[in-house]
């Protein structure tokens, strides 16, 4: 199992963790993270876009002149296509993109990320993550200790309302519960820092 030193928010050396080999020593796979985010992303694509065919514009359903006689081409209705303020032709409809990836797929791409930030040198424990008071200020003078400044993802328990209020001030950081965990947020946060009960959390989530 890795082990990795557990710290305070002084960046004070307080102890140690053994980690699981499932979820932090796991074999990294790019495909998985193309896969299960290229998914995450479309779930949050707006399908809005739509237009009008001929039977939704406005304009009169009357046949514009007699079929024959005129010399003209023949049309039944002045929304056809072909006409300006006609309806749209096989126009683009409003629609989900939304898909979602097999469960074992999502639980390896998440594995695969943490074993990444593991080895890179980007995953922070800390023994706890209790704040005297909701300050931004505060915080960032905690991160810059933690030698985590540039951009973080801090996981600890929902009901840490101090740290959760202090971090939305902080446009680099970010603060999710552990169930909350996800590829996006991971792989687009520079460092991870959890805390002693949220890496427990993330491995009974990630274990199976």
């Amino acid at each position: 199992m890795p082990k990795l030193k557990v710290y305070n928010l002084k960046r004070e050396n307080v102890g140690e963790i053994e980690l699981s080999d499932t979820v932090f020593g796991s074999e990294v796979n790019e495909d998985l993270f193309y896969e299960v985010l290229k998914a995450q992303l479309a779930s949050h694509r707006r399908g809005t876009v739509g237009v009008k065919n001929r039977a939704a514009v406005n304009g009169s359903r009357k046949k514009m002149y007699k079929q024959k006689g005129t010399g003209n081409a023949r049309h039944g209705s002045m929304r056809a296509p072909t006409f300006v303020g006609g309806g749209v032709a096989h126009g683009p409809k409003a629609r989900s993109y939304a898909y979602r990836p097999p469960r074992k797929m999502r639980l390896g791409a998440m594995r695969s990320a943490f074993s990444l930030k593991l080895k890179e040198g980007r995953l922070t424990v800390v023994e706890d993550f209790e704040l005297d008071a909701i300050k931004t200020k505060e915080l960032a003078k905690v991160l810059q200790a933690l030698e985590v400044s540039t951009s973080s993802l801090l996981v600890d328990a929902k009901d840490n309302e101090k740290l959760r209020l202090s971090v939305r001030n902080l446009p680099t950081h970010q603060f999710l519960p552990p169930e909350g965990v996800n590829l996006y947020d991971l792989l687009r946060h520079e460092h991870v820092v959890l805390t002693r009960k949220a890496v427990e959390a993330i491995e009974a989530r990630l274990a199976g």
